[in-house]
């Protein structure tokens, strides 16, 4: 009590502010605290920040993964790691998930029956996804269409692929073969999860690695950049693509018809003029290229007599803008995750169809 009257008395006899002192001293002491509660923090590692991140945005990998059924083990770091970076690092998906909800919309209807005729768990349609972004694109390395097929292997299976026609494009065809390549796999290994990597390095490729590895798991192996992660890029896009809430995204896939509905006209003759044969067909080349992308000449000499199936729409109204980007054959972008295609070699070929019209 004494103590308190006695700086009171000082105060008042140096005239000295002491609530403006008090004030200023208590803000000081917030201050302080506030410095050290909130910016001297420990340096936080790698993980310490993601796991970080992901409470405060409510993201975390998703607690039962499995690709066709198998599940995937989620009790090992490494396969946790691999799972956060394709999850979480990978933004690819960020800024085409709007491009992916509207393919899919229009080539699920597409792939899926194919795939369960073919007796293919339906989650091998998520590899056309990372593959291309369901669209006819043509890689560095010669890979083209959906679902970036080679040559060779396209002609191993029976597919044409010359300078007039590749059968690549055209997205029944290859799907089926797609499949072939699946089924061909799982022979092998009688496990989907390894069937799917193959398609990615070769059957002989991961023969190799679970021989030298002694192990008969994918999540065990260790594989070139591509491959260790193709598995678990195919579970991101899965999970976006068929449970997008989980990202954030409002996007869904609503059913749809898919492709238009269409008839086929067989020819075993030589096409010597495109616009001509369109005009037969009471079409256009624009039309015909879009149903018809492995024709990828201006003409189709056939002195064999091959017997060939060209689609024709219904409906001569339906909005072929919405496929032409998927179908026509287009350069991939350097980034093999994105497949996007080049707007100016895109704009150049309809602009050489419509000179042709």
């Amino acid at each position: 009590m004494t103590y308190t009257v006695r700086i009171a008395t000082i105060f008042q006899h140096y005239r000295l502010p002491y609530k403006k002192i008090a004030a200023a001293l208590v803000i000081w002491l917030a201050f302080i605290w506030f410095l050290k509660f909130y910016s001297f923090q420990p340096d936080l590692t790698a993980a310490d920040f993601s796991n970080a991140n992901f409470k405060v945005l409510g993201l975390n990998i998703p607690a039962h993964l499995a690709f066709a059924g198998e599940r995937v083990p989620q009790n090992d770091y490494e396969i946790k790691e691999s799972l956060e970076k394709e999850f979480f690092s990978n933004k690819s998906w960020k800024n085409s998930s709007m491009t992916l909800f509207a393919r899919a919309q229009k080539w699920f209807p597409l792939i899926e029956p194919i795939l369960k005729r073919e007796k293919v768990p339906d989650d091998f349609k998520y590899v056309a996804v990372i593959e291309s972004h369901l669209s006819n694109v043509i890689s560095p390395m010669g890979a083209g269409g959906f679902w970036q097929l080679m040559p060779a292997t396209a002609r191993n299976y029976g597919l044409t692929v010359d300078d007039q026609v590749d059968e690549r494009y055209d997205v029944e065809k290859a799907t089926l073969v797609a499949c072939k390549h699946f089924k061909d796999a799982y022979k092998y290994f009688n496990n989907w999860t390894l069937s799917a990597a193959a398609y990615n390095v070769g059957i002989g490729g991961i023969q190799n690695a679970l021989k030298q590895q002694n192990t008969d798991s994918y999540y065990d192996l260790l594989l070139n950049q591509e491959t260790g992660s193709f598995i678990y890029r195919i579970l991101a896009y899965k999970t976006l693509l068929s449970n997008p809430e989980h990202f954030g995204v409002k996007n869904k896939l609503k059913k749809s018809g898919g492709f238009p509905a269409h008839k086929l006209v067989k020819v075993d003759s030589s096409i010597t003029n495109l616009r001509a044969f369109a005009k037969h067909l009471n079409t256009n080349v624009i039309t015909l290229k879009t149903f018809n992308p492995w024709l990828i000449g201006d003409k189709l000499l056939n002195p064999e007599k091959k017997t060939y199936s060209f689609k024709i729409p219904k409906n001569k109204n339906v909005d072929l803008s919405v496929y032409f980007n998927d179908v026509f054959p287009q350069e991939a972008v350097q980034d093999t995750s994105l497949q996007q295609p080049h707007t100016d070699s895109l704009k150049t070929k309809k602009d050489t169809l419509k000179k042709m019209m």
